[in-house]
């Protein structure tokens, strides 16, 4: 993959607007420069648009929304840009807080009203820092039905999606302008194709090793539940054009997938009075701190295990989510009628897990915070039938990558932007600061979303001119 001198080139074909990733990111991209009346072509590696969006809940979080209006919540820019910026412990960008904020509202509505997708609110729990009910999702809260919506939404803008191109090379001119990509094809067969501007819109590199191993190291022999084709291109084009880099040691992790079958485990059981022990019987966290940080909590456990504990309540409570509905298909959550049967099912020592229990029950009922600082006071006691899933922790995706501006523009290394260059989505830095412990709930969806809109309004501004 490489950034190469478009001198002498000749393309096959031109398009105004030229995008790489048909993930949520590129697919929202696509649609704003649709809307504003310009040719826009989305490049996908594989031969049917995934990625990591459909690895994924499909929530987005979003504020001002008719549909929580509808749902009398209350929400403002300000409300979620405080609860973004506390997350990330203040070190995040205000500035890029904001824009995303802003604009995660308009983008919910357009997308509703405007492109046909089945989006509703997600009642009933708030995830670790949301201060609000304000995640977006499908009906299914399935990452796979919101590719499902965001692809016919562009089949009916009649976007041209081309899978199985692999951009392989990118072509620039002296000053940094994008002049069009070589892709590569299944059948090892090439195009050249022009372009006015382009999008980079194709995750950040949770796929590739070696980035890993030098931005970060704790989960590089972790299990990436992302898609394989992230492997960091966009971050390697834009530097090579100039464009500056922040927070690379940033990510998504989560400490609740199910072992070995790899189906997400929704937190919603543990923001709700669900827990997770080890192999000994005990717990080993403040579980409501956040599921991205818990990933490398789980993974510093014997075996790099745990089990996430639940009953009844809890799993009515998630039993419609298309993730666990999986996960109960396929044997992976284990039911038990009693704390004896439980122990056996789950092989943990019974002494342990009785007093586990017992704790939890007692902390729910007089009010007291635990040795983690977690409070029990808004859960119900854990009462049989128990439930339990064995979890490990994993890395979802990579929250550092190119710097940009407010209109999504690639910020050089000098304080300027690229010419024509715009970055979305997981080539982007996101808002989640420089550690697992700054991810918000849906902060990867939000830059998706948010941030895919702008850079399709942006580039189509840029074009027409």
């Amino acid at each position: 993959m490489s950034v190469v001198s478009a001198e002498g080139v000749h393309f096959d074909a031109e398009i105004s607007l030229l995008i790489v990733g048909a993930g949520a990111s590129g697919l929202v991209a696509a649609l704003a420069a649709r809307d504003a009346g310009v040719e826009v072509v989305v490049l996908e590696r594989d031969l049917v648009p995934s990625g990591s969006t459909a690895l994924s809940s499909g929530m987005i979080p979003a504020c001002e929304t008719r549909i929580q209006q509808e749902n009398n919540v209350t929400d403002s820019v300000q409300i979620m840009a405080a609860d973004i910026i506390k997350k990330a412990r203040g070190d995040t960008d205000p500035s890029m807080v904001d824009v995303m904020c802003r604009n995660s509202g308009p983008a919910i509505d357009w997308l509703t009203e405007h492109h046909g997708l089945d989006l509703t609110l997600v009642e009933g729990f708030l995830y670790p820092g949301h201060s609000q009910l304000r995640m977006h999702a499908p009906p299914s809260r399935s990452g796979a039905d919101l590719m499902r919506g965001l692809v016919s939404a562009a089949e009916r803008a009649e976007i041209d999606i081309l899978g199985g191109a692999h951009v392989t090379q990118i072509f620039a001119d002296a000053e940094a302008c994008i002049k069009g990509v070589k892709i590569t094809r299944p059948d090892d067969t090439t195009e050249l194709i022009g372009c006015s501007a382009l999008i980079l819109a194709c995750n950040g590199f949770g796929g590739n090793a070696n980035m890993l191993r030098t931005h970060i190291p704790d989960m590089r022999d972790a299990l990436y539940f992302g898609h394989p084709g992230n492997q960091g291109d966009a971050i390697t084009w834009g530097q090579s054009l100039g464009g500056a880099t922040q927070h690379l040691g940033s990510y998504q992790g989560h400490g609740s997938v199910a072992h070995p079958h790899g189906i997400l485990i929704s937190w919603a059981l543990m923001m709700e009075g669900g827990v997770q022990i080890n192999r000994e019987g005990v717990r080993f966290s403040n579980e409501l701190d956040g599921y991205s940080e818990q990933a490398r909590r789980v993974l510093s456990q014997p075996g790099g295990i745990a089990w996430n504990l639940f009953d009844g309540r809890l799993r009515d409570l998630v039993s419609g989510f298309e993730d666990f509905k999986q996960a109960e298909a396929h044997g992976a959550v284990l039911k038990a009628g009693t704390v004896e049967e439980l122990g056996a099912k789950i092989n943990v020592p019974l002494t342990e897990l009785r007093a586990t229990l017992d704790r939890i029950n007692h902390l729910a009922s007089t009010g007291e915070k635990d040795e983690f600082d977690r409070d029990f006071t808004t859960s119900s006691t854990l009462i049989p039938p128990y439930y339990a899933v064995k979890v490990t922790g994993s890395l979802f995706h990579t929250q550092g990558g190119l710097k940009v501006d407010s209109n999504a523009r690639i910020v050089t290394e000098e304080g300027g932007v690229l010419p024509n260059l715009f970055a979305s989505g997981g080539a982007a830095c996101g808002v989640s600061g420089p550690e697992d412990w700054g991810y918000l709930s849906g902060n990867g969806l939000l830059s998706a979303v948010a941030l895919g809109r702008v850079a399709g309004q942006s580039a189509a501004k840029l074009v027409g001119k």
